[in-house]
């Protein structure tokens, strides 16, 4: 009920500039916690009751000392001036007459690659039932919660808005009990949603975190004066520990990861009372291991962790016989998933940012890892990066942004074009969403100068920048991506019934194509006169990516891509793309076990940003532009790919290869999609079932002479009847069920 009622309201929308934010009257220092109190009356049925809240920067909120909502907020904002409002439903605390809610406040108040700080620590608050409205207004009562502090030893870098979390609890209260005496705590201050700077609220578009529970640690370790726990796998979490103290030990809290990307992230200290007593810091963290530097004389009485994180299910999967493939593939389903929360984030160490380069190879992934609730973030991550355009009609990521503005154009592109929002528009069907950015996109597409021998005209933004490694022929790149970007585009138009746009769109593509072709290709690959290193594998992959490559020039370029490995895990995807698009998808899967061996062996549970994860001791391990294999063996190797939006029609093409059995769930907006694939030398055997709003299109290789077909017999005489887009294959639709269909 919770997801379906912020759904309704995103969509509706809802501006509420007339109500008041309050906030403590003490000055409010970056990483500041505030607590917040009222007790109301509830006139009418508790279960109608609806809390509109949001904040600078996080909440916590109980109801009758019933935590309500854990971690609430996003991070600012929704376009560079307005703010996120969380809608909470279904209050089950809640009760007719005298109530009590409390609500603590995490101040970031400082900007960072994800979050711009509005310099008001506070809250709005609307409760409406019935008819009945009670706001936030001056008989709130507020103080600044005295326990916490910020750590001062190291601070995280620049990147990120949220700082280390220090707690005494010789200060601690039990501030969130319905009966607590807050009789000393301070009046508030108010003000409007415009002299906040919050302006419009903008209601949340995600679902709340989902809370996995207090979970004990797979294995727990003691080194000297430290206590590791071991976690099963990489995760955001918040560390728990429970123990026995004198007053003012001071416990330090941090992961393996802490330092991951080279640079601080963040940790917690916990300054002990007396007697028994436990912790858990509210600030998520991520790693492999929980370390926990004890003092002397404190007693460990235990340790555990809550695991949190963006709220959808693991409900894709992918099972082959090569037990590589399969690991491979699930390395990169956690690598999406600890890569989302408030946005999609490049990763959740150094940076937790919307770098649209990485967000484009996750949104893609999303469809065939994670049940259709990741595609709200998609949406979220297309509607802010299209309305923080700038004046000039440029973008930039990442976006919300703080302390950053600068533009990267080939991610720009990629974000806008065919495999970044098209991709999210063929796998949702969502056409709202398109229309809704459809006009800042076109401003983006056409601000791009074309020459008369219709190419684009190069532009290397604030940051010149095509992809980590060596020989990135940067200016061939740009002229690629913006076919990409047209490609995209072109559809949109269409779509949207904007046919002038489309023929525009076609026609600069055609240009484009002519004299990339004609000015670029040497006989062996495609240069630029001006690029003084050696040639690109990336270049000739984005050929082909951008249908730029005539056909017959694919044998050419296979014997290429097969020599030359000088991508980042972030391009490696378009490489792999380009390699099954021209038909050698064999090579494709030697060249993915050959490129990730390191990474698969790896006992990290993540993906790395660079092959070598040690390099310059700057990579991070859990980098989410590196999960384009998961992508591969879904939509090219198991053949699972959509046809019509929303999967409502979708191919089922398998390129077995050297792999004998494939097992896929893809989890699409109409219900999941089955498919076990089983061949020998003589026979092949595939196991179906299409949801009941779906077609599959299923391709029988030509190569066998019969197919029974849920126990019928089709002989190759019955199937050549069934039309092809491919000389090598039949097609049969398959409607809403499960199918059987055997061929020898």
């Amino acid at each position: 009920m919770r997801n379906i009622l912020f759904l309704l309201l995103f969509v509706f929308g809802f501006s509420n500039l007339s109500a008041k934010v309050i906030y403590n009257m003490e000055k409010a220092e970056p990483g500041s916690w505030f607590c917040f109190r009222k007790d109301i009356n509830i006139d009418g049925d508790p279960s109608k009751a609806v809390i509109r809240l949001a904040a600078d920067s996080k909440y916590w909120l109980w109801v009758n000392g019933e935590l309500v909502v854990y971690e609430g907020g996003l991070k600012r904002g929704p376009n560079p001036k307005d703010t996120y409002c969380d809608v909470i439903s279904d209050i089950k605390p809640l009760k007719k007459g005298k109530n009590n809610v409390t609500i603590l406040l995490w101040y970031f108040g400082k900007e960072g690659f994800s979050h711009r700080s509005s310099d008001i620590a506070g809250i709005d608050f609307t409760l409406t039932c019935g008819k009945q409205k009670i706001d936030s207004d001056e008989s709130w009562k507020s103080i600044k919660h005295p326990s916490f502090f910020v750590p001062t030893k190291e601070s995280p870098n620049f990147r990120l808005a949220e700082s280390n979390i220090g707690y005494d609890a010789n200060k601690g209260m039990k501030f969130f009990a319905s009966d607590y005496d807050d009789s000393n705590w301070d009046g508030v201050k108010t003000t409007d949603l415009v002299s906040a700077n919050w302006n419009n609220l903008v209601d949340r578009p995600i679902p709340f975190w989902k809370d996995y529970g207090l979970n004990d640690y797979t294995r727990v370790e003691k080194k000297g004066n430290q206590v590791i726990g071991h976690l099963p796998y990489n995760c955001q979490l918040t560390p728990y520990i429970k123990l026995k103290a004198k007053a003012g030990k001071e416990i330090e809290i941090k992961t393996d990861n802490y330092n991951g990307g080279g640079t601080p992230n963040v940790y917690s200290v916990y300054i002990t009372k007396d007697g028994e007593q436990e912790f858990e810091t509210p600030g998520w963290m991520n790693g492999h291991e929980v370390i926990y530097n004890i003092p002397d004389d404190v007693e460990v009485i235990g340790v555990k962790y809550r695991e949190t994180g963006y709220n959808c299910d693991f409900t894709g999967n992918f099972v082959s016989d090569d037990k590589a493939l399969n690991t491979l593939w699930l390395k990169s389903q956690r690598t999406l998933y600890i890569t989302m929360r408030d946005n999609y984030m490049d990763c959740p160490d150094r940076e937790r940012a919307q770098w649209w380069g990485d967000a484009v190879n996750e949104l893609g992934e999303a469809f065939y890892a994670l049940d259709p609730n990741a595609h709200l973030l998609t949406r979220k991550a297309i509607h802010e990066l299209m309305d923080w355009q700038r004046a000039d009609s440029t973008i930039f990521s990442p976006i919300p942004a703080g302390n950053w503005d600068q533009e990267l154009p080939m991610q720009m592109m990629a974000s806008v074009g065919y495999y970044g929002f098209w991709t999210y528009y063929l796998g949702t069907g969502d056409k709202k969403t398109i229309e809704d950015v459809y006009d800042n996109v076109t401003k983006y597409v056409k601000m791009w100068k074309i020459k008369p021998d219709g190419l684009v005209t190069y532009r290397p933004g604030a940051w010149d920048w095509g992809d980590w490694g060596e020989n990135a022929d940067m200016k061939l790149l740009c002229n690629l991506w913006y076919s990409v970007t047209l490609k995209g585009y072109r559809e949109m138009a269409l779509l949207l019934g904007k046919k002038d746009d489309a023929n525009w769109a076609l026609k600069t593509d055609e240009a484009l194509t002519k004299a990339f072709n004609e000015q670029f290709w040497n006989g062996k690959y495609y240069i630029h006169p001006e690029h003084n290193g050696l040639p690109d594998d990336r270049t000739q992959a984005m050929a082909v990516v951008a249908r730029v490559v005539p056909k017959e020039n694919y044998p050419i370029i296979r014997k290429f891509i097969s020599g030359t490995q000088f991508a980042s895990p972030y391009m490696e995807k378009y490489v792999l793309q380009a390699l099954c698009d021209m038909g050698y998808y064999q090579d494709a899967l030697d060249r993915m076990r050959d490129r990730y061996k390191y990474m698969i062996e790896s006992p990290i549970t993540t993906l790395w940003e660079g092959w070598d994860r040690n390099q310059n001791m700057g990579w991070t391990y859990n980098h989410a532009w590196s999960g384009g294999p998961l992508t591969i063996l879904s939509q090219y190797i198991a053949g699972i790919e959509t046809v019509k939006p929303g999967f409502k029609e979708f191919k089922i093409k398998p390129q077995m290869c050297d792999l004998n059995s494939i097992r896929i769930v893809v989890p699409s907006v109409n219900g999941n999609i089955e498919a076990s694939l089983k061949k020998t030398d003589k026979s092949i055997n595939y196991e179906v079932m299409v949801p009941q709003k779906s077609e599959a299109l299923l391709y029988l290789p030509k190569s066998l002479s019969s197919y029974q077909v849920n126990g019928k017999s089709y002989s190759s005489k019955k199937l050549s009847k069934f039309n092809s887009d491919d000389s090598d294959f039949y097609v049969i639709k398959l409607k809403g069920g499960v199918w059987s269909v055997n061929g020898k």
